[in-house]
């Protein structure tokens, strides 16, 4: 059994054009054909095509598929790859310049142990030649 409130289709009295001649329907007739009408199903069945195109359109959209998505897809990786690229130089720049403070700090620590040493060797040989 089919309940009326459910049923989406129309009824084929009310599918028929309202141009169309009206029949009168006869007991035991049932199908279109046998009442002699045609249904129009052509604007239903647009209707439910545009509506299935909205819904499907509108599901893309959200899951980020489609045209408008692959477009912020596209734009997204082009920040990505842009950033990538910034990041890259300043990493080579850091790197140089961390290369650069390991050989001052080298060249510091050696003056520094040269002089150590220097000093060290002129007051001892300074208190070498001094007795008591």
């Amino acid at each position: 059994m089919q309940d009326q409130g459910t049923n989406s289709l129309p009824s084929s009295s009310e599918r028929s054009s309202s141009s169309a001649p009206q029949m009168e329907v006869k007991e035991g007739m049932t199908s279109d054909e046998e009442i002699g009408r045609v249904p129009e199903l052509g604007p239903l069945r647009e209707e439910l095509r545009r509506q299935r195109t909205q819904a499907a359109q509108k599901v893309a959209e959200e899951s980020g598929v489609g045209a408008a998505g692959e477009e912020r897809k596209k734009a997204y990786l082009n920040e990505l790859e842009a950033r990538v690229k910034e990041l890259e130089t300043k990493n080579s720049e850091l790197e140089e310049r961390v290369s650069t403070l390991q050989n001052e700090n080298q060249m510091l620590r050696q003056i520094l142990k040269n002089t150590t040493v220097s000093r060290r060797g002129s007051s001892s040989s300074a208190n070498v030649g001094e007795g008591p």
